[in-house]
């Protein structure tokens, strides 16, 4: 197949294509044009720092206490390589399509517009309700530390999940303080990345090293404990899609167990994705963009694993703690000290996990501004530190809101299948893009295609059905808003629309 080179659209209608060589133009104009100073270095940082934490320092215990047990350790192996399969199909995009968007920006260049229109929405909601979500829990560790040394903040500004707060001070502030370290640039965000990342795996081995000296092995028996059915059984908002799919009745524990615990704690391993929104501002993205995306999914999931075998083995999973389960299970054993280094380490690294996450959320907005889906205004980066500030600046403000004054309770769900969702869409778009650019000039090539695409479509679509079918309901209306929107707006403002006027609509 001959090397298409024109600027045009490729195919017609809501499924026209952007080539892959327009998007890399696109990111050569001067006010649109975002600064390249990472390395794979500060990409793997970023990737550690956004997957490490609420999942590793919470969801360990509500999964081993209420799904999985001591098994909770082969849960994240499971979702561990799910994540696997759609890195490998990750890596291959973001170092082919070196642009600001993600599954975004890879979509457009393979499936077509409206879908990358419907990837877009769908990964703006993950991010923002993402970062709302972890910047409530952070309040949550530094208000638990400040009451520890004497320091306690008014009852009304503790937030709605505190009784008698209405609006949450702590998760508020952070997320401003975050959007202005964002604006100022890239580098300065991985710097500081850097080093909370440093005092964040330091705490996990700690977690890891101190705690192999208290297990009981006693706490592992049984290792996948007994499925039982709930008493009163499951409504249809909180059973697994699957089982309201093929009628079998629903069930915690055993072997289904493992796979329902798969698909929450897979909340924990969100960040790696986010990795690939930062092609655009890498030195040498075909080489790092494969070495941070892996490199970052490896080192995590083996520290998940070592972090929930440990902490099962040093408190029976029936009396984990669900809030706080690694700082509540020292204090168990009689060690209260761990216990404050735990939520200090919490607290500091959850810190990064709302920097990158609002830096992923930006990035995709910033893509889907330029191709004119969203509102060119918000396209235009900042004169001198070459950031898209303008979008950075109303969502911070936006989600500081939101943390602010909104009681988020069992989001983690909505956010996993919209990831999911994400994962189906990258994989799909590998064997299209395969297929129609087979000539494209790829540093990474995703091994075994189209067999490991389909298996990770499948591997997530798996996991998406056995998250709650409410969460699906909450996607789907969503989902809704979101055509409405491209149809009112994004497709009769598409630069990609107007350049190709003979395309049929």
């Amino acid at each position: 197949m001959s090397t298409q080179q024109d600027t045009g659209p490729r195919g017609n209608g809501l499924f026209r294509t952007k080539t892959v060589e327009q998007s890399i133009r696109d990111t050569e104009e001067p006010e649109h044009a975002l600064k390249k100073s990472l390395s794979a270095w500060d990409l793997t940082v970023f990737g550690v720092g956004v997957i490490i934490g609420t999942g590793i320092f919470v969801l360990t215990g509500k999964v081993a206490k209420e799904n999985a047990g001591p098994a909770t350790a082969l849960a994240f192996v499971a979702a561990g390589i799910v994540c696997a399969l759609a890195a490998l199909c990750y890596a291959e995009f973001a170092s082919t399509v070196p642009v600001a968007g993600s599954a975004y920006t890879f979509a457009y260049a393979s499936i077509g517009e409206l879908p990358a229109w419907i990837i877009g929405w769908d990964l703006v909601l993950e991010f923002a309700l993402g970062t709302a979500v972890v910047a409530v829990g952070w309040s949550g560790y530094v208000r638990s530390l400040m009451d520890n040394a004497g320091w306690h903040l008014a009852n009304a500004l503790e937030g709605p999940d505190v009784p008698g707060g209405t609006f949450d001070l702590l998760a508020f502030l952070l997320v401003l303080v975050l959007t202005a370290i964002l604006v100022v640039g890239m580098k300065l965000s991985a710097n500081i990345t850097t080093v909370v990342v440093a005092i964040k795996v330091t705490v996990v081995m700690i977690v890891i090293i101190a705690g192999l000296f208290f297990i009981v092995g006693d706490n592992y028996s049984p290792f996948i404990p007994e499925a039982v059915t709930p008493k009163g059984g499951l409504g249809w908002e909180d059973a697994p899609m699957v089982q309201l799919i093929f009628g079998y009745k629903a069930t915690n524990f055993g072997v289904m167990g493992i796979f329902t615990a798969a698909s929450v704690v897979f909340f924990a391993f969100i960040g790696f994705d986010v990795v690939a929104t930062a092609a655009e501002e890498t030195k040498f993205p075909q080489r790092d963009m494969p070495r941070g995306i892996l490199g970052s999914l490896l080192i995590c999931t083996v520290l998940y694993v070592a972090v929930s075998l440990v902490v099962t083995g040093m408190q029976h999973y029936t009396k984990l703690s669900v809030s706080a389960p690694l700082a509540d299970a020292f204090k168990a054993t009689g060690h209260p000290w761990y216990a404050g280094a735990i939520s200090f380490g919490a607290a500091v690294g959850l810190t990064t996990v709302c920097l990158i996450l609002l830096l992923g959320q930006t990035r995709v907005f910033f893509a889907m501004s330029r191709d004119g889906l969203l509102p060119r205004f918000f396209s235009i980066t900042h004169p001198r530190f070459r950031t898209p500030y303008r979008p950075t600046i109303l969502l911070g403000v936006l989600i500081a809101v939101i943390a602010g004054f909104t009681s988020i309770n069992e989001l983690a769900t909505l956010v996993n299948i919209g990831t999911l969702f994400a994962f189906v869409v990258v994989a799909v778009g590998v064997m299209v893009l395969r297929r129609t650019r087979p000539d494209l000039p790829r540093s990474f090539r995703t091994p075994w295609v189209p067999f490991i695409p389909i298996l990770s479509i499948a591997a997530s679509f798996w996991l998406m059905l056995n998250l709650p079918g409410e969460t699906w309901l909450r996607f789907a209306v969503w989902m809704l808003i979101g055509f409405v929107v491209y149809f009112l707006y994004g497709r009769r403002n598409s630069r990609l629309g107007k350049v190709g006027k003979e395309a049929v609509f």
